[in-house]
């Protein structure tokens, strides 16, 4: 029984028919911020957004019904499990804050597609390398940091008085956001040679940096599609030598079954030896050989 509850609650059209709600409840939470929607038809959309919340639960409570413990050790199950969980907390009084938080179940749409998944997984994935580079990162901030205070700090104390401040300030510049009109040039009107400083940590910084980012998660997608494609490939192998292997036994049992036919017949069993002391003896009955002709 609950073999049939896990394969029914995990086909294709059950997964199409929670992903299709998860769409439409995602569509409803995006009505509900809207003031003359909610005035019009906002019992219908509570109304739909329980509705949706209570198959959700049932789907969560089916699961858990099929897997038992073993429903917590996939990630993406407990993810949710907490996700749900959450929609369920009650939403008045001073919990009323916590009502924003039903946005989450959108969230499900990952769990639900393969693809977004395997997206998630790679950024995941992809989180001992970013460090790496984070961690890179926040000593040529802190580096570049310090220079800049040395640097304009008597001028621009606003941008460059402290090194908190000149940090967040070359943050503004990495990002490419008013850094050339808005700090660069103001700054080379005081000092000429400004740019020396700027342009290299532009380069490095945004160019460099950032590429690097973006190389670590592009270089883990790859590894994982690798390994995923040849997971594949050996599963295809491993069915087609089980396929091979299931023809070679099935003809063993026919053999088998001839055999055990034969020697349970008397007739069959005294054909069969007749023939055997034919093929062990060439010569005719009397023991000599056939006149040559």
């Amino acid at each position: 029984m609950r073999e049939q509850v896990g394969d029914w609650i995990e086909s294709n059209w059950i997964q199409g028919l929670i992903i299709g709600l998860i769409v439409l409840n995602a569509v409803i939470l995006g009505l509900e911020t809207s003031a003359s929607v909610m005035g019009e038809f906002g019992v219908l959309l509570d109304s739909l957004d329980r509705g949706i919340l209570a198959v959700f639960v049932v789907e969560i409570g089916l699961k858990l019904y099929a897997r038992r413990l073993g429903f917590f050790r996939e990630p993406w199950n407990v993810f949710d499990f907490l996700v749900v969980g959450i929609a369920l907390i009650p939403t008045s009084g001073p919990l009323a804050v916590l009502r924003a938080l039903r946005v989450l179940r959108v969230l499900r749409l990952i769990s639900m597609v393969p693809r977004l998944r395997f997206v998630v997984e790679a950024l995941l994935r992809a989180v001992p390398g970013i460090s790496s580079v984070g961690l890179l990162m926040l000593v040529l901030f802190y580096v570049f940091g310090v220079m800049a205070t040395g640097f304009f700090g008597s001028k621009f104390p606003e941008w460059f008085g402290t090194i908190g401040d000149s940090i967040y300030t070359l943050f503004q510049i990495m990002t490419l956001e008013s850094w050339s009109m808005g700090i660069v040039r103001p700054v080379m009107a005081e000092y000429p040679y400004a740019w020396l400083f700027f342009i290299p940590f532009i380069l490095v910084a945004t160019f460099t940096m950032l590429n690097l980012f973006i190389g670590i998660i592009v270089d883990t997608m790859q590894s994982m599609h690798s390994t995923e494609h040849d997971q594949e490939h050996l599963e295809q192998v491993v069915h087609e030598d089980t396929s091979s292997i299931r023809v070679e036994v099935r003809a063993l049992r026919e053999e088998i079954l001839a055999l055990r036919q034969v020697l349970s017949d008397p007739d069959l069993r005294e054909n069969v030896n007749k023939g055997a002391l034919r093929k062990r003896d060439p010569k005719g009955p009397t023991g000599n050989r056939p006149p040559a002709r």
